[in-house]
């Protein structure tokens, strides 16, 4: 089944969020809910959400973000603030999840989150701010502050951006491509960002969590994931050697396993 849009209330009106679900027949089976990083979208994931749910034997939803993929693009002239992952996160998320039936109580039960870059972010900033909706989450090279690193490395992609190919082949998976890379690059190369900070927040989560880094991350260090533990002690960490930014296409075996193993060990439906 190819994604459908569902419309959502989103900063005083309505939006379209592409959307896909995967296996649904399961539907004794715990549901992932995958969010992409900063340039995703449903079809950046590739095929990873469906082998991580045929491998684990669990249902799925990918969805594309505002201004993402096939969903209502931001307009030119709307520069995201610093808040733009916490609104996502408590505004934006908790509307898909009404608008599908997702969440305790509900159809299809509480989630758990695989977040990967600012998805992971948006899944921490979720479940803090409403711990008793969702099981646990994984999260892949999130960011919990701004580093240094960060800002180069997205400095050098703004770069390649406007110098190379990449603008034609992100054109292939976002319906306005400038609309989704500027809103991206302004706001995490705007000075004001520098205050992004999520480990005020991050005592507020308590379900499990499993927090993974690559060692050969460019967009960030260990720094972020023990940030996440050293808060939420409950986090288990998983230190990807040969690694980088993206561990679910650099050591899509190894999260697999790892991340397959966690749900199951936290997860009662399966005990």
């Amino acid at each position: 089944m190819g994604s459908e849009l569902v419309r959502i209330p989103f900063d005083g009106r309505q939006i379209d969020i592409e959307y896909q679900w995967l296996r649904q027949e399961r539907k004794r089976r715990p549901l992932v809910v995958f969010l992409h990083e900063g340039l995703g979208s449903i079809s950046m994931w590739r095929d990873f959400p469906r082998q991580f749910c045929d491998a684990g034997d669990f249902r799925g939803l990918v969805f594309s973000r505002y201004g993402y993929g096939r969903s209502t693009p931001r307009p030119h002239d709307e520069n995201w603030g610093v808040d733009f992952m916490h609104r996502q996160g408590r505004e934006a998320l908790p509307a898909l999840f009404d608008a599908l039936g997702i969440g305790p109580g509900r159809q299809h039960g509480k989630p758990w989150m695989l977040g990967h870059s600012d998805g992971g972010s948006i899944a921490l900033i979720y479940a803090a701010s409403f711990p008793d909706a969702v099981d646990g989450l994984t999260v892949l090279a999130p960011h919990i502050f701004v580093e240094d690193l960060s800002v180069r490395s997205i400095a050098a992609t703004r770069e390649t951006y406007l110098n190379t190919d990449l603008r034609a082949r992100l054109a292939r998976h976002h319906a306005d491509v400038e609309s989704a890379f500027w809103g991206w690059n302004d706001i995490w190369l705007n000075p004001e960002f520098r205050h992004f900070d999520l480990r005020p927040l991050l005592d507020g989560i308590r379900s499990p969590v499993l927090a993974v880094q690559g060692e050969d991350d460019e967009y960030g260090t260990m720094a972020q994931i023990e940030g996440i533990q050293r808060y939420a002690p409950q986090t288990v960490l998983l230190k990807l050697a040969r690694c980088g930014h993206s561990p679910h296409r650099d050591q899509a075996g190894a999260l697999t396993a790892a991340t397959a193993a966690f749900i199951t060990a936290n997860t009662s439906i399966l005990k």
